[in-house]
């Protein structure tokens, strides 16, 4: 038996409002990916997706294949819609790397891919993000290799454009373009070439 044959791997489309989690011990009801699929004892989440945000992610029985995810030689790329239209220039700064807060201090974020992105035509979330009257929006591609905590929000917050609508695409050669939101594939491995 293979070590690929011990473990088991996911691909998911995480919808808008679900915890990146199995268990949450607060008292206020938060949904989580457990009601989403009937995934084996000791699965875990590799990276994390906030509640506000959607799109890929990994999921695994194997700590050692998420540490290598997460690591900094694996892509992932984010469709952003943000508020107002963005310029080159301003795209032209996250590219360059940006000064963000985390944990109260000073961040740096390093060098990344960054494009305008015409609107990828993605189904209305269950909580839409609003309409035309407040204002035009526009979407961006951002590729990082990092992931600090919520760094994508606050970038484009950085070059002041908030992000309204964010959605992970891709991780390392892997898209969603084949999950529905909500959708769960099992893999015999996750495809990390790019």
């Amino acid at each position: 038996m293979t070590e690929n044959q011990l473990f088991r791997h996911f691909i998911m489309h995480k919808p808008y409002g679900y915890m990146t989690q199995f268990v949450y011990n607060n008292k206020r009801k938060k949904k989580l990916l457990g009601e989403l699929h009937d995934f084996p004892k000791g699965t875990m989440a590799i990276g994390r997706l906030d509640e506000h945000s959607e799109g890929l992610l990994f999921l695994t029985t194997n700590g050692k294949v998420s540490a290598l995810v997460r690591g900094r030689k694996i892509e992932k790329e984010y469709h952003v819609q943000v508020d107002g239209i963005i310029s080159q220039s301003d795209i032209d700064r996250l590219k360059q790397g940006v000064e963000i807060g985390i944990n109260g201090e000073k961040y740096q974020t390093l060098p990344c891919e960054a494009n305008l992105l015409p609107n990828p035509g993605y189904a209305e979330r269950s909580r839409r993000v609003r309409d035309d009257r407040h204002g035009p929006t526009s979407w961006i591609t951002v590729t990082i290799k990092e992931g600090k905590f919520r760094q994508v929000r606050k970038m484009t917050a950085a070059v002041g454009f908030p992000t309204l609508r964010l959605i992970r695409y891709r991780i390392g050669a892997t898209t969603i373009d084949d999950l529905k939101s909500g959708e769960v594939k099992e893999v015999d491995q996750f495809d990390l070439e790019v």
